[in-house]
């Protein structure tokens, strides 16, 4: 169990993802029926870290977490060296 203070950010960073699903219109309408063949020790560890209890809120959770998952990184890598090298960035 994570120090009580770890435990509230994930709390909070959980609700703000689901919240954030919530607002994006993604867990509205009729729900689906998902079925899958896990590793147990997976399915054990991510609810260890999460402190998500019920299989159904951690898969929610996790494909919320993937729908909103921005490209950030992937954009910043693909703006590599498009600044020129001559550009005085006053440091």
């Amino acid at each position: 169990m994570p120090p009580p203070l770890v435990a509230d950010f994930i709390a909070r960073r959980q609700a703000s993802v689901v919240a954030a699903a919530r607002d994006a219109g993604l867990l509205s309408g009729d729900n689906s029926h998902v079925g899958a063949r896990l590793p147990q020790h997976l399915v054990d560890a991510a609810k260890a870290r999460t402190g998500i209890e019920s299989t159904t809120d951690l898969v929610e959770y996790a494909l919320a977490k993937v729908a909103l998952e921005d490209d950030f990184g992937s954009k910043l890598v693909a703006r590599k060296g498009s600044i020129p090298h001559d550009l005085d960035l006053g440091l």
